[in-house]
């Protein structure tokens, strides 16, 4: 398997790496990595600050004077070889700090860093070599990322390019696949690398992989050399090209009234193409090869940079028009990232007036396409980060020099640090955390339930459960559209491990991770569980009003839970019932009658003494089903499980025994949601809304 480890040492060696996997030693590197588990020992060198791998003693020798520049003098001595045959690669030094891209195959991969530079005599280079060992497992039981190509029907299969790039390098399908792959592998790297330094260990989504001809290396395609890379599904939709670039579906054309048609178009062809089952998800991201620029019209035909996670098919579509600029093999990446070759809009587009140059052709093609795989993942647009527009930085993970910019009008960084690398929100970070494309086999086990509730209750306190666990809540100031305050609930001193199914939040501590000017502002909470699971909190003042205290008998206090449903129903009326069962001693619950149809009706509480209680109406199925608890063993009433979205679509009820009824109504409709009590708390009541249906719902608890 192929995969990317990235690399970054202040250092003043190693720049040529080889890889010996049949042998292990006691050494480490520091990096980011794709979808695998990687165990290192570290040797030598010191890495940024924000980067925080134990270290061990140093065993290079230091060098008096940095080295710059990608022009590295052949090795007067033949490399040693891998035992898979992956060439070694040649990476630059500036001001002694360098960056590296290195393949890993399974198992422990024992690479070797040679430092060469035209100062040292080429007798004394063999004295300035490091070894890192790096183990590397495959995650092979986590959801891949799909990579597809998209042609029209007609399509003869190139995409935009220069005439002397078209003469150089050509700009057919196969080169195509190459520069997509090696797209999808730096996302990869630099996913992995973000992860580790929130972290979150060794971690990203992995990529559907196949025993193919290898392109990683320049040299494996004219050896033929096999390897297993990213598979790239080659997909033609019904449509003609010429219907692809309809101006009217351009997203870039003002005038377009079909700007979201290219995403239909290819989630039509990419679900023909699958044929997921209705239960299964897909993560695909769709390359649109058949983008045209179009110098008469100053537009960029057949393109659009959408992403979403709705569907059983998570897609991200963005254009091929920048592609010419892509690096097709490891040994391009730096070349890649360093080409001020400008832009020739005679021939390619200067998407958004940000690729000027072919350097920031790269960033924008490859970066814009991440944002939307970003969003492919359930991540929203965010104040900074790879998810606003900072992927035009991108280019400074991968090397340490930046070259002129025609974006900023300003010549590039000398020396790029990590602090000057785009990075992905710390948000988009938790929630890649959580992600099922993102697991380790060390992560607690999932539950299928992802729901989450919030209670409100006393001494002005909020209780948020869920069974997978919360892990963080986003803050949303009135007039505010992107997240700027957020909270977690992860142990920082161990990431990996469980996070709690209960927390406690006050109205108070909240308003005051906000900026004055905006602590008495309404505030819309978005809590997320470890399921990635969500549950919003309209109105937090709301929550904690007089609205949401209930006065019971025998002076008691209860407290409503979060609602379900929107209440918009025409006629809809509020409804609540105390159970009488929970207050007068001699009534005993002994059953539940449900009403429905493809909706909850009502709920009618009956006892023992003939008599009930009904919450709703008796409408939809005649005499509605009856769920009988058993009283002569103690069995009551726990809680439920809510399919709700605007009504409610239908009820489980779940008890004390941990039975549950099977539910009632439209049991695919809405979303799921555990209604059970926090520790400490019962049931003593419902309430809610009903017009021709339940269209609200929540409980009422007590101590």
């Amino acid at each position: 398997m192929s995969i990317f480890k990235e690399l970054r040492r202040r250092s003043r060696a190693s720049f040529r790496t080889t890889t010996s996997t049949d042998s292990q030693s006691n050494d480490n590197a520091a990096s980011g990595q794709s979808s695998s588990t990687i165990g290192t020992i570290e040797s030598s060198t010191t890495p940024p600050s924000s980067i925080k791998p134990s270290l061990s003693s140093p065993n290079l020798s230091t060098l008096n004077e940095a080295v710059n520049g990608s022009a590295v003098p052949p090795v007067p001595s033949p490399l040693p070889q891998r035992p898979d045959n992956f060439p070694a690669t040649t990476w630059p030094v500036s001001d002694s700090h360098f960056k590296v891209l290195v393949h890993l195959v399974p198992g422990p991969n024992r690479l070797r860093f040679d430092f060469n530079s035209p100062k040292l005599s080429s007798s004394s280079s063999s004295g300035h070599s490091s070894w890192h060992s790096i183990n590397y497992l495959p995650l092979t039981q986590s959801p891949p990322l799909d990579l597809v190509i998209l042609l029209g029907k007609d399509s003869p299969g190139t995409f935009d390019s220069t005439p002397e790039r078209i003469q150089s390098e050509g700009n057919d399908l196969d080169l195509a696949v190459k520069k997509y792959r090696m797209a999808a592998y730096l996302w990869q790297a630099y996913t992995g690398e973000q992860m580790f330094r929130n972290t979150f260990g060794r971690r990203c989504f992995r990529l559907e992989e196949e025993w193919q001809t290898g392109t990683l290396s320049q040299r494996d395609t004219s050896t033929g050399q096999i390897r297993n890379e990213a598979k790239v599904h080659i997909v033609r939709t019904e449509k003609t090209v010429a219907e692809l670039r309809d101006l009217n579906i351009a997203q870039q054309y003002g005038p377009a009234t079909k700007k979201d048609e290219l995403f239909n178009i290819a989630k039509e062809a990419v679900t023909a193409y699958f044929r997921p089952h209705p239960e299964q998800k897909r993560y695909v991201s769709v390359l649109l090869l058949d983008s045209h620029w179009d110098p008469s019209s100053q537009v960029i035909t057949a393109h659009a940079a959408l992403g979403s996670d709705g569907g059983n098919i998570k897609m991200a579509i963005f254009g091929s028009h920048s592609l010419h600029s892509y690096p097709s093999c490891l040994e391009e990446v730096v070349s890649a990232f360093s080409d001020c070759t400008e832009t020739d809009t005679r021939y390619v587009a200067n998407d958004c007036g940000e690729a000027g140059s072919n350097w920031e052709a790269a960033n924008i093609g490859i970066g814009a396409h991440l944002h939307e795989v970003g969003h492919l993942f359930g991540n929203p647009h965010r104040e900074y980060g790879i998810m606003l527009r900072d992927y035009t930085r991108l280019n400074r993970a991968f090397t340490t020099r930046e070259p002129y910019s025609t974006r900023t009008k300003n010549q590039g960084l000398k020396l790029c640090l990590p602090a000057d690398e785009c990075q992905w929100h710390r948000l988009d970070v938790l929630r890649f955390r959580f992600h099922p494309c993102f697991r380790l086999p060390s992560d607690p086990p999932t539950r299928p339930d992802d729901s989450i509730q919030a209670w409100p209750v006393d001494n002005g306190k909020i209780l948020l459960t869920a069974a997978s666990g919360v892990a963080y809540l986003e803050l949303y100031p009135e007039g505010e559209d992107l997240c700027r305050q957020y909270q977690e609930f992860i142990n920082n001193e161990s990431p990996n491990s469980g996070i709690p199914k209960q927390v406690t939040i006050t109205e108070t501590e909240l308003r005051n991770l906000l900026p004055p000017e905006q602590q008495k502002r309404k505030i819309r909470v978005e809590v997320f569980s470890g399921n990635l699971g969500s549950h919003t909190i309209e109105d937090l003042g709301a929550l904690k009003s007089k609205k949401s205290i209930v006065k019971l008998p025998k002076s008691q206090t209860g407290f409503r839970s979060s609602k379900l449903g929107m209440s918009q129903l025409e006629g809809s009326e509020p409804q609540e019932v105390i159970l009488d069962s929970v207050f007068i001693q001699k009534k005993l619950l002994t059953s539940i009658k449900v009403y429905h149809g493809y909706a909850l009706d009502g709920l009618e509480f009956c006892y023992e003494d003939a008599t009930s209680q009904l919450f709703g109406k008796r409408g939809g199925k005649p005499g509605g089903d009856e769920f009988v608890f058993d009283t002569r063993r103690g069995e009551h009433l726990l809680g439920f499980y809510v399919r709700a979205g605007l009504w409610i679509d239908g009820i489980e009820i779940i008890t004390s025994f941990g039975r549950k009824s099977g539910i009632y109504g439209n049991a695919t409709g809405g979303s799921g949601h555990a209604l059970i009590p926090p520790r400490g708390y019962s049931i003593a009541g419902v309430s809610g809304s009903c017009g021709a249906w339940v269209d609200g719902f929540s409980l009422i608890i007590t101590r």
